[in-house]
């Protein structure tokens, strides 16, 4: 049997079930696994997973899930949410995202060794192959669940409203990586129209994420049916870091032949897009990163890659509970508020003539001419 494996999320590979339950597939047969989410992709390099779970893909888990039918025999979802209804309720959003659910056996593995983990079929022809998995990880398994999607669209698709489930008062409610407000309650609905969020119902709506996320006056529209939407920590704290001499080396061969990359070091720019951090950095060797939870999540990132960074920071950070590593050598600028994303502008459009990377002699010398443009508004800065 060919088996493709979709991982999601850090939680399962933290907690040691990733490798285990890919072993009793193999079981089966040849298995090809593969990590669906940026933060995930770190808890495989700290697990020195990536030879067994790949994380060079930018994918969707739906995708994921439609890639793996045109090859496979099975596909199984990996998951591990903040509870297995939570679970649940994920696996419902991915699913109804692809063309059709019963091209191939589909079988979702939420929280395994977990009193309430579950192992869920989502077609008539996973039944006989749940049935092995459940024994042998011991899990119940549940009956076939009724596609339900938490996504409204209402006004001929000019109003979209989104449920979150399993938020918790207090947490943070993040889209595409970006804090945009905090949980009152446990009932959260995001609304937007024509592609702007216009309420965050069950919240306290943070303005300047919101101004984050549509690209200030880019105004640019999020669709709230696809985008990514978490509650709470992107991560835990039960995990080892991976050292950073044994670091994971993201290149390809077309950046190291450029033809101008001789003697050179390739340069990224991250702006307010941590959550492809892994995608644009492929074969850099720096990276400048712009806002204060882009420079937290990206420099925690780029750790596992041996890549340093020029932070660009303001203060405006809500802090995100998990461990933090920014790679020696880097440099983290602090200025006065509301002004990174103004700096970020000169950076884009002085230093990499408004594209997203550039190539220089040196790493000094991108430090010196970032301290140049941010010069005039800088408070102070940590060198790591």
């Amino acid at each position: 049997m060919e088996i493709g494996v979709v991982v999601h999320g850090p939680e399962i590979v933290d907690s040691g079930m990733a490798k285990k339950v890919i072993g009793i597939l193999e079981e089966s047969g040849n298995v090809d696994s593969v990590m669906a989410g940026t933060i995930g992709k770190t808890a495989v390099l700290d697990a020195h997973l990536e030879d067994v779970i790949d994380i060079r893909k930018n994918l969707k888990p739906s995708i994921c899930i439609e890639e793996f039918f045109r090859t496979k025999d099975a596909v199984i979802l990996l998951n591990h949410g903040k509870t297995t209804e939570n679970g649940v309720l994920f696996a419902n959003i991915v699913i109804s995202r692809i063309h059709s659910r019963t091209v191939k056996p589909l079988i979702h593995i939420e929280r395994p060794g977990m009193p309430d983990g579950r192992i869920i079929p989502w077609n008539t022809d996973s039944l006989e192959f749940a049935k092995t998995l459940a024994d042998k990880l011991e899990l119940e398994i549940t009956d076939i669940p009724e596609l339900v999607t938490p996504i409204s669209v209402e006004d001929h698709g000019h109003r979209v409203i989104r449920q979150v489930y399993g938020v918790h008062q207090g947490e943070k409610i993040m889209i595409n990586g970006i804090i945009v407000g905090f949980a009152r309650s446990e009932d959260i609905r995001i609304i937007s129209k024509d592609g702007f969020i216009t309420d965050i119902e069950g919240a306290r709506v943070k303005e300047h994420g919101l101004e984050k996320l549509h690209g200030y006056e880019r105004r640019v529209p999020v669709d709230l049916r696809t985008c990514w939407v978490k509650s709470g920590p992107l991560r835990g704290n039960q995990f080892s870091v991976r050292n950073k001499d044994t670091a994971f080396k993201h290149t390809s061969d077309e950046d190291d032949h450029h033809p101008d990359a001789d003697g050179r070091i390739k340069v990224v720019i991250i702006d307010h897009e941590a959550e492809r951090s892994f995608e644009l950095v492929e074969g850099a060797q720096a990276a400048v990163t712009i806002g204060d939870d882009t420079t937290e999540i990206a420099g925690d990132i780029l750790y596992r890659l041996s890549i340093p960074i020029i932070g660009i920071t303001d203060g405006d950070i809500d802090g995100f509970s998990h461990m933090k590593h920014i790679y020696p050598g880097s440099t983290v600028i602090r200025l006065r508020p509301e002004t990174d994303d103004v700096i970020g502008k000169e950076i884009r459009e002085q230093l990499f003539d408004g594209k997203s990377s550039v190539y220089l002699d040196s790493f000094d010398i991108l430090r010196n001419k970032i301290f140049t443009i941010a010069k005039k508004y800088t408070l102070f800065r940590t060198d790591y």
